[in-house]
Order: C-alpha cells, then sequence, then structure tokens
C-alpha cells in the first residue's frame, strides 16, 4: 500500500512540475559569428560599430515586450575571435577574468555554442572562457567535440532550461570540419563528428529522457545549399532531415537568412553583431501535453547607436584597456600598402608577408594569399591597430617540406580559383562575377571563391600563362636567387597553419599531399604570423619596398602574355573595386 501511495505522489508531483493547460509563447533568440565586435565605437577613429552593447538594447526592448521569463538568448559560436578585443583578453592581459563571460553574463546569454574559431584561439584560452561561462550557468556547447580518451563530449553538449513553465531542450555542436583547417596542437584530445546522424540520435536520447515542450538545436556550421556535400555547411541538411526539432540556429557563413515551414524554422543572423536573430512559437498545452504548434522567424537588424548605457558604462574600463594597447606605437611605414595590388601581380602587401615568413626561417619558398580584397594600410606611422589590418587571422607560420613538382601543382590548383584561361584581352581574366543581389543598372561585382586561398609564391621566379588550361599554367624558371629549381628536390616552404592543415583544400587537392598526416612533414613552427610582422617592424623602425620587396630574396612573377593579361586584370579590377591596380 505504502509503494503505490508513493508512486501516486510521484506522479502527482511529475504533473506539478509540467506546463499547465494554456497557450504559452516563446521567443528564441540568436547571435553568432560575432568575431569580437564587443563594443560600441571603433578604437582609433571613435566611430560607431555595430556590438553586443546594441544586441542587449534589441534583447532587453524583447525581453520588456514579451516578459523575460518568455525569452531565451543563445550564441551560435565565433566569439573568440576577429577583433582587438578579442586578441587582448586572449592573449595580452590573461590574468583579468576573460571579458567574453562577463559580457555574456551581463546580457544573460542561456546557452552559448562553440566555433571553429573559438577553437583556433587555442587550449588556454577556450578551456579558460568555458570554466568562467560555467561559473556563471552558461554551457559552452559542443556535442559533437568528442574526447579521444573516453569519447565522450570534450563541452557540454546540452542543457535542459525552465522558461515560464516548458521544458526547453537545447543542443549545441560546433563544426564537423574543424581538423581541414586548424593544427591538431589547438584541439588536442578532441575528435569532432559530422551533425548527420549524430544531432537526431542526441536529440532522440534526450526527448524520450527528459520530454521538453521546445526543442533548440544551435550549430556552428553554416546554412549550405542542402546536397550533403558540404561537412562545414550542414545546415540545410539537418533542416531537412531533422525530426522533433523547433528550432535551428546555424552560423559560420556570415549569411543571414531564416526557413521556416510553420512548425520548424531555420535561423542564421549574419556576423558582427548586425541583426538578431528571432525565433518565435506558440504552444497550445492541453492535459499536460502539447497539441499544437506554431513556429516563425525572422532577422531583426541591430542599430549601432543604440546602446546600452549601463553596459557601456559597466564595462568601459575594458575598452580603456583595449584602446590604450590598441594606439600604441609600432614603427613607421614609407608607402601604402593596398591589399586589391595582389590579384594583378607582385605588390608590396604581399611581400611584406613573405619577406617575414622568409626572414629568420629555413623556407626557401613562401605561400602568401591576400587576406582582405580592397583594403589599404596608409604610409606614415603605424599603431598596433594597423596590425589587424595588415593580418586579420591568428595564423602560426609553418615550414613544411614540399618537392618541387607539389609546389608547382599546389601553385596550379590556387591560380585555377583566381583566373581564367582567355584569348582576348576583352575577357574576364579573375573570375568574378555579377553580385547575386546587384541591380541590372548598377551591377556589382564579387570573386566566386574566397580571396583568402589565392595564394602566391615567393622565393621563386615564375610566369602564369593566362592562355594555357589548368595545369600549365605555371613555368617555375628557377629559385630567386637564380638557381636551379627541380621538379624532384625538396624544399621547406612557409605557409599559414591554416593552409598546412588543409584550409582551403590547396595541399590536399592540388599539391595531392595528405593533411592528416601533415605533421610528418613539418619542420619548423612559428608564432602567428601578427605576432612576427610586429617583430619586424619593431625591429626595423621604419619599413617600406627598400626592406621587404627584394627581387633578389622574394623572386618575381608576372602574368603572360602581358599585353593579354594586363588590359584584361584591369577591367576585372575596376569591376571589382572601381580602381584599376596601382602596380
Amino acid at each position: 500500500m505504502k509503494k503505490l501511495s508513493l508512486l501516486f505522489s510521484t506522479a502527482l508531483l511529475l504533473a506539478a512540475c509540467g506546463p499547465k493547460d494554456g497557450t504559452y509563447d516563446l521567443r528564441v533568440l540568436s547571435t553568432n559569428d560575432v568575431h569580437g565586435s564587443w563594443f560600441d565605437e571603433d578604437y582609433v577613429t571613435g566611430a560607431p560599430r555595430t556590438s553586443l552593447f546594441a544586441v542587449k538594447h534589441s534583447v532587453d526592448s524583447i525581453r520588456a515586450a514579451a516578459g523575460a521569463e518568455n525569452v531565451l538568448l543563445i550564441d551560435a559560436g565565433d566569439c573568440l575571435q576577429g577583433n582587438n578585443a578579442a586578441y587582448y583578453f586572449n592573449y595580452v592581459d590573461t590574468q583579468t577574468p576573460h571579458l567574453y563571460p562577463r559580457l555574456a553574463a551581463y546580457m544573460g546569454y542561456d546557452a552559448v555554442t562553440v566555433g571553429n574559431h573559438d577553437i583556433e584561439a587555442g587550449h588556454p584560452v577556450y578551456d579558460r572562457v568555458a570554466r568562467d561561462l560555467r561559473r556563471h550557468g552558461i554551457p559552452f556547447l559542443a556535442g559533437n567535440a568528442v574526447r579521444t580518451d573516453n569519447g565522450k563530449p570534450y563541452f557540454p553538449a546540452y542543457k535542459v532550461f525552465r522558461k515560464n513553465g516548458l521544458k526547453v531542450l537545447v543542443l549545441g555542436y560546433t563544426n564537423a570540419n574543424m581538423k581541414a583547417w586548424l593544427n591538431e596542437s589547438l584541439w588536442s584530445g578532441m575528435d569532432f563528428l559530422s551533425l548527420i546522424p549524430l544531432v537526431q540520435q542526441d536529440v532522440d536520447r534526450l526527448s524520450l529522457k527528459y520530454k521538453p515542450q521546445v526543442v533548440v538545436v544551435s550549430v556552428h556550421s553554416g546554412t549550405g545549399n542542402g546536397d550533403g556535400t558540404i561537412l562545414e555547411s550542414q545546415g540545410l541538411d539537418l533542416y531537412n532531415s531533422l525530426r522533433g526539432v523547433d528550432f535551428l540556429i546555424c552560423s559560420h557563413d556570415h549569411r543571414p537568412v531564416t526557413y521556416s515551414n510553420g512548425s520548424f524554422a531555420l535561423i542564421n543572423s549574419g556576423n558582427a553583431a548586425r541583426n538578431l536573430g528571432s525565433g518565435e512559437i506558440r504552444l497550445e498545452i492541453k492535459d499536460g501535453r502539447v497539441v499544437s504548434k506554431e513556429v516563425s522567424a525572422s532577422i531583426i537588424p541591430v542599430h549601432a547607436r543604440q546602446v546600452d548605457p549601463t553596459m557601456k558604462a559597466r564595462f568601459q574600463p575594458d575598452f580603456d584597456k583595449v584602446k590604450a594597447f590598441t594606439l600604441q606605437e609600432v614603427g613607421e611605414l614609407t608607402t601604402d600598402l593596398r591589399t586589391a595590388d595582389a590579384f594583378a601581380g607582385p605588390c608590396d602587401y604581399i611581400n611584406f608577408i613573405q619577406t617575414v615568413c622568409l626572414q629568420d626561417t629555413p623556407a626557401q619558398i613562401s605561400f602568401a594569399a591576400p587576406l582582405t580584397q580592397n583594403q589599404t594600410i596608409k604610409a606614415g606611422k603605424l599603431i598596433y591597430n594597423d596590425m589587424f589590418s595588415l593580418y586579420r587571422f591568428e595564423n602560426q607560420l609553418f615550414i613544411v617540406r614540399m618537392t618541387g613538382r607539389e609546389v608547382k601543382d599546389f601553385l596550379e590548383f590556387s591560380y585555377n580559383r583566381w583566373i581564367r584561361t582567355i584569348s582576348s584581352p576583352d575577357q574576364h581574366l579573375l573570375r568574378i562575377v555579377p553580385r547575386a543581389d546587384a541591380r541590372y543598372d548598377n551591377e556589382t561585382w564579387s570573386f566566386e571563391e574566397a580571396s583568402y586561398n589565392f595564394d602566391a609564391a615567393a622565393g621563386i621566379n615564375y610566369t602564369v600563362d593566362v592562355t594555357r588550361p589548368f595545369g600549365e599554367r605555371i613555368a617555375i624558371a628557377s629559385m630567386a636567387d637564380g638557381s636551379p629549381f627541380s621538379p624532384e628536390a625538396e624544399y621547406n616552404v612557409a605557409m599559414t597553419s591554416y593552409r598546412a592543415s588543409g584550409g582551403g583544400d590547396t595541399m590536399r587537392l592540388g599539391a595531392g599531399i595528405d593533411t592528416g598526416r601533415i605533421e610528418e612533414r613539418v619542420v619548423e613552427k612559428y608564432p602567428e604570423i601578427r605576432e612576427l610582422m610586429y617583430d619586424y617592424i619593431r625591429a626595423h623602425g621604419t619599413v617600406g619596398p627598400e626592406t621587404f620587396s627584394r627581387p633578389e630574396i622574394l623572386g618575381t612573377w608576372r602574368f603572360i602574355p602581358e599585353d593579354l593579361a594586363s588590359p584584361a586584370i584591369q577591367s576585372d579590377l575596376k569591376l571589382l573595386f572601381g580602381l584599376p591596380s596601382h602596380r
């Protein structure tokens, strides 16, 4: 009798814990790819910028209207890289509690997902951030990042929330393609699983265990095209296949978009705190069960000037630290560096990177690509802020052993992403296309592929014949000093850790090198390239073409025949940027 009474009491307790009958409205708000856009003004000019301060203003407006108990706030990853503030609190001030967890706690984030650039920051950074977030009650989610020693998730995989009586299950996953971009030292002790079929398996298992009324999946994965072929962008693959999920938050590709069929919605808010993703769900509960659901999604623009003033004042001391760091003088530059010039041939911007990568290393050849398409670093005094313009990413420098034939094949693959074969100067030499959103009367153009994969080489003398097909364009005449270049010889080649680890697939698909075994070819590893550039400028004081554009060290390359290539490329650069190259 006592046993029956206990069972009856337990049943009553469970019923009491469930939602009461009625209609419920829940808002799921999301950010992603914030990339360090934490503060609301430029560190140098003071100009307004989209920021988490402005996101907080928007979120609080929604909380005030809907009721804070009816709002869930989630970030889908890449929060720890991309801006001076992130760099400062990742690597410079490591004693003060990391700023991002403090910001996330102040804003009332319920959960944060791990992004690939968060892993790129390295174990000391993301392990520290995960601990700090946990102290604030915020999980740093990545259910597909599993430990190699026991197969269990390295980060939390999910969390169950109570929102106005509703039980909400939130699952988070990082990018499945991590190992193709990042060296193992950054993710040691982990493996990364595809989101399919893992997410569905987890949803089924955890829904059975917790019986939630709402299920949210947050993935640091691009929206993709839904055909199952892009491991780094599995958003639409999930949207087309998942069952038992109400909201899917995507990220990674910086493309704001929503999809909704009335019962399931995909949300990708874009990047840099420019937008807030918003999902709305209305549920009807009857006899303790969900009898109907209505789901919708939208993108809400964030206004840079509309910020939370209390939050701004609270974090002003942190802003002042970053600003002081940003404004410190580094040295002097004697000439403008224009990234757009890199698409037409050798230029001072790429030469600077190549020189830094070749100096004081065993490298004989160097690969480098433009990291922005149309940016100018002006001649004059350089401050630390300029270092982020010169080099955006936290890539290390690797020296990798390659044969001459692999070098040539690497370059063939790289240039094929960049140029077409042409027979007339009236044709497009650069692989550019009209943007999908361009108006017919004001057409704008963009590259077909990401220009940070357009590597050129230094340390050798070579030509690129624009009349020849892929595989026959590159002719390497000699090393920079005039000594012979041999396809059979082995060379030490400088490149980014991103490229060596498989980023852009140039090593694998171009050079035919198994990047899963790249450590067997790595000769040396150096600090981040931005740090090496900083050291170079500090050591020289004043830098310019006379120090970093020396052909006896870098060699040279050019498009041939010049009477065909030059007018074609100048025409394309005008379409892309409105101005011809300054080469």
